[in-house]
């Protein structure tokens, strides 16, 4: 397939760029296999599941990694932080108003001298000059770092809001946002239920909203991001198998630690690494039953991972009617949850 084919055009009106007053308040378009399209609101979720569901989560958190600097002759530069190492090093993406001569060294707005080392495809090599810890620093000077499509900075709402409830892994740069749409209130409900939960780690890299820019989608270079699966959640999933459950994984990014986890394997077993998985259409899940996601941004790995998942002709007719029914794209916006098996 080509990256044209997962083009759409998208009225800007239909950009979500604030959060509704109240998460659980989304809508939510499912797509019923073989059985069409359904509206609901997501806090009916729990009637929308079965008794033997497994929801799988990821718990990843969204550090603070937009960073503001200067070089040393006034220009001014951003910084993305992707990746913490070890030394007080990172690395990240930069923006600068003028090409940099590298290695050049620029100054945060608390007074830390940043080297900029060398380049690595998008990436930056960062020294940071301090003895504090860097999780910190971001903590101190860092904001939130919002997509850019939303078109304007992060704000006091943002730091709740781009943050999913049940957030407990520092690391990611964007957030898992199919978990926005979760409130307390409703994972009690989903518990009382008898809903089994599970907890995975991956850390959102800014190259998820990163288009795909060849023709040919298998000649896309994929990015790496940090995943790890722990026992406990091994242990549900294989459980919920042998009961012929359903494994529904919320997001994108469970989809693709889950999935990288099972390549080769009957069973999921625990571990933990890097993936640069890329699912598109014709890929073969082994893992996951049914997918709570977001609308995606065209020509994205994102909306191709989708568009595997709940077929091609399915996915992009069901995103002209959720455009054409008004339905709010992208980070804040509303979800799909497509019910394979139900």
């Amino acid at each position: 397939m080509k990256t044209s084919d997962f083009n759409f055009i998208l009225p800007d009106e239909l950009i979500a760029r604030y959060p509704l007053n109240h998460r659980s308040e989304s809508r939510l378009l499912c797509l019923n296999q073989n059985r069409g399209i359904n509206h609901h609101i997501f806090s009916e979720l729990p009637t929308l599941l079965n008794d033997d569901d497994v929801l799988i989560f990821n718990n990843t958190r969204v550090i603070p990694a937009r960073l503001y600097a200067q070089k040393k002759t006034g220009g001014k530069v951003e910084i993305l932080v992707e990746r913490i190492l070890e030394n007080a090093m990172a690395y990240a993406h930069v923006k600068a108003n003028k090409s940099l001569k590298l290695p050049c060294t620029v100054v945060l707005q608390n007074e830390v001298e940043v080297t900029i080392l060398e380049r690595s495809d998008s990436l930056f090599k960062l020294q940071f000059h301090t003895d504090q810890c860097l999780q910190d620093l971001l903590s101190e000077v860092g904001t939130i770092p919002l997509p850019g499509y939303l078109q304007r900075q992060a704000e006091e709402i943002d730091k709740d809001r781009y943050q999913t409830v049940y957030a407990a892994q520092s690391g990611a740069v964007a957030a898992p946002t199919a978990g926005l749409h979760f409130d307390q209130l409703l994972l009690n409900e989903l518990q009382q239920r008898g809903i089994k939960f599970g907890f995975i780690t991956l850390h959102v890299g800014a190259g998820t909203f990163k288009p795909v820019m060849v023709e040919q989608i298998e000649d896309h270079k994929m990015h790496h991001e940090i995943f790890e699966i722990p026992p406990d959640v091994c242990e549900l999933v294989n459980e919920c198998k042998t009961k012929n459950g359903r494994i529904i994984a919320v997001g994108t990014t469970a989809v693709r630690a889950l999935e990288s986890a099972m390549q080769g394997k009957d069973n999921l077993e625990p571990c933990s690494g890097e993936t640069n998985i890329f699912i598109y259409p014709g890929y073969h899940f082994r893992c996951v039953d049914s997918l709570i996601t977001n609308f995606h941004l065209p020509r994205s790995t994102l909306l191709m991972l989708v568009c595997a998942f709940g077929g091609y002709e399915e996915v992009m007719t069901t995103y002209q009617a959720a455009i054409s029914s008004g339905y709010r794209f992208y980070s804040y916006g509303d979800a799909m949850f497509i019910r394979n098996n139900s």
